[in-house]
């Protein structure tokens, strides 16, 4: 456990130290260490169950650092697919908008935000498992429609080159997110897109106080 934590800080002061050098945003590092991460499980069977959100052994063992690197991992290559599409179509606009240190917060935080509901719920369950970025990436698309959508509310996304409003594709991901729940055949966490979205909104006021204000005023209040 140590190890992967003195991994993990090594991986962010390396970042910050190098970043000047790279060129590579907070966003894009994410992105990178997921793709990688995720793959390297795929073929690594040891190492998926080092990092999975297994609530169960986490609390017994005090790996709270589950709670991040759970979501750094997938369950398949179409897992991995959806998370990191969706991703890539909101993660850099909300980080030009917000900032990289307040995308790192944002992100980190809603990891943890989205899948404690999941920790607290299952840990007297030596079955359950779970894993994937869902909390996290349904936190960054639903701040960035909070932030947008008063002043930009015609603002489109282009998902295979299909024009879609940033508004519809946030509620289609929580719809497909609700509909996998159900299934409940997997160790994706579908419930944690709906604790990353309130997530996302969240931090969005903490970070803008004054956003409440302006919301009021586009809904006429």
């Amino acid at each position: 456990m140590k190890q992967e934590k003195q991994n993990c800080l090594a991986i962010w002061k390396w970042y910050f130290k190098e970043k000047n050098k790279m060129g590579i945003t907070p966003a894009a590092l994410i992105l990178i260490l997921t793709l990688v991460v995720s793959f390297m499980c795929f073929q690594n069977e040891a190492l998926k169950d080092k990092l999975i959100l297994y609530p169960w052994r986490d609390s017994r063992e005090g790996r709270w650092y589950t709670l991040i690197s759970s979501g750094f991992i997938h369950a398949d290559w179409t897992h991995l697919a959806m998370n990191a599409f969706s991703y890539y179509f909101f993660a850099f606009q909300l980080e030009g908008l917000i900032g990289p240190i307040a995308f790192i917060v944002l992100y980190l935080g809603a990891l943890i935000l989205s899948d404690f509901p999941t920790w607290l719920k299952y840990k007297s369950d030596s079955r359950y498992r779970s894993l994937g970025a869902s909390g996290a990436v349904s936190a960054v698309i639903f701040s960035y429609i909070v932030l947008t959508l008063p002043t930009h509310s015609d603002m489109m996304i282009y998902v295979f080159f299909i024009p879609l409003p940033a508004w519809a594709f946030g509620l289609l991901y929580l719809g497909y997110s609700y509909y996998m729940s159900r299934r409940g055949d997997s160790q994706v966490n579908h419930s944690a897109h709906f604790f990353g979205a309130l997530s996302g909104i969240l931090f969005s006021f903490l970070f803008y106080p004054s956003l409440g204000l302006v919301w009021l005023q586009k809904l006429g209040m």
